[in-house]
Order: C-alpha cells, then sequence, then structure tokens
C-alpha cells in the first residue's frame, strides 16, 4: 500500500493540494492517506558523495590515448579508422569566431550522442601554425568543453591541420 511509505510532510503537502482540486461532477472530493506508525516511515539515505574533482593529469593531449579508452578503439580513432559523424571546418574564422563555432558544435554534437567528429583548423603559415591550431588544444581543456571529451588525435600524422575528437557518451 502506497499510504505505508508517506511522511507526514507528503500526507501535508497532498492536504494542501487536495483543498484546491475541485473534483469532476458525480465524483467525491480526493481522500487524504492516513497516518502510520512512525516504525513504517522509510529511512533517509545521506546524500552521495560529489564526485572527486578532476586532476591536471586527465587535461586533452592531442594524440595521448587516455584513461577509459581501450586499445582496440584507441588504435581504429588513432589512425583515423574511426569514421567522423560531423566535421567542423574552422578555416577563414577569427579566433574568437572559431571558438563559439566550437563549442556550438560541441555541445550540438554531443546533445546527438555523436561518438566521433572532426575539426579542421588548418596547418598555418607559421612554423608552429596557425593560431587557431595553437589554441585549439586550450579551447579543448577549458572547463566548459573539457567534459564532454574524451580523447583526441590527428587521423593521418601527415595532416596535423585536422583533429578528431572522441567525445565522452552521454549518460
Amino acid at each position: 500500500m502506497i499510504a505505508a511509505r508517506l511522511t507526514d510532510t507528503d500526507r501535508a503537502e497532498w492536504a494542501q493540494y487536495a483543498r484546491h482540486v475541485v473534483p469532476l461532477p458525480g465524483r467525491a472530493r480526493p481522500e487524504v492517506p492516513a497516518a502510520t506508525s512512525p516504525s513504517a516511515a522509510p529511512r533517509l539515505r545521506a546524500p552521495a558523495a560529489p564526485p572527486p574533482p578532476r586532476r591536471a593529469s586527465e587535461a586533452v593531449a592531442i594524440g595521448t590515448q587516455p584513461p577509459g579508452v581501450d586499445k582496440a578503439t584507441w588504435q581504429r580513432f588513432r589512425t583515423g579508422k574511426l569514421p567522423a559523424a560531423r566535421t567542423l571546418d574552422l578555416h577563414g574564422r577569427t579566433a574568437q569566431r572559431a571558438y563559439h563555432a566550437l563549442e556550438a558544435f560541441l555541445r550540438g554534437a554531443h546533445g546527438d550522442r555523436l561518438r566521433c567528429v572532426e575539426i579542421i583548423t588548418g596547418r598555418g603559415s607559421g612554423e608552429e601554425g596557425g593560431v587557431l591550431r595553437r589554441e585549439l588544444p586550450l579551447w579543448l581543456n577549458l572547463a566548459q568543453l573539457r567534459p564532454l571529451i574524451l580523447a583526441a588525435a590527428h587521423p593521418h600524422p601527415a595532416n596535423p591541420g585536422s583533429v578528431r575528437l572522441l567525445l565522452r557518451r552521454v549518460r
């Protein structure tokens, strides 16, 4: 019986709510469940402890196998054999517009439960690459984006202007 599991607070809230209910024609007003003994009331558990904070060692590093990814999946992902479901090309954008496009793209892909996406920054003209290529690893480790990303790798060693991301599963 459900009434055996209700607390006094539950009964009081139900009674307050039931006062505002107008019964259908020919029906009676809902009854307030009868009180039970205090020993029959369930005991509440303490809330679970929050998860420990992320360590700095869990930062996304492009090309480094993260914990939680098995060897076979990592090999398929790292070698480009895991196909990207969507691609975002950041060519020709300013750093600010590229970051906002990246954030919207990753949130949308994660919301659509995609597993692998590709970000194209381009190689850039400088020795270390362009601005977008240098900034991408920093952006991926920001507090807003880091929880969405499990791993990052270049799909081909000869193409440093493209990065594939393995997104975390939605739980």
